[in-house]
């Protein structure tokens, strides 16, 4: 089987355990982040699908959610306006 098949039956696998809440859950991120660091290439063969997958399994580890939109705070001083004195 080669490297994308394994990584694409892992990431298979973490989506059913996502799904299943399964304790392992940690354990199969660990060996898709170890296989996708041995072999970067393979992050280039992702679909965004895959990828969607593998972020909602560090989402769900890492009990975090990812800003979806940017608060505006107003607008801090152009550029052209900064002196040397600003700094």
């Amino acid at each position: 089987m080669s490297p994308n098949e394994q990584l694409a039956e892992q990431i298979a696998e973490l989506d059913s355990r996502i799904k299943s809440l399964n304790p392992s859950l940690p354990t199969l991120l660990k060996e898709i982040h170890t296989r996708i660091r041995a072999d970067p290439a393979l992050c280039s063969t992702l679909s965004e699908e895959q990828i969607a997958i593998i972020v909602s399994g560090l989402k769900r580890q890492t009990n975090t959610e990812i800003a979806t939109a940017v608060s505006s705070k107003g607008k801090g001083k152009a550029l052209k306006s900064i002196s040397v004195m600003d700094l």
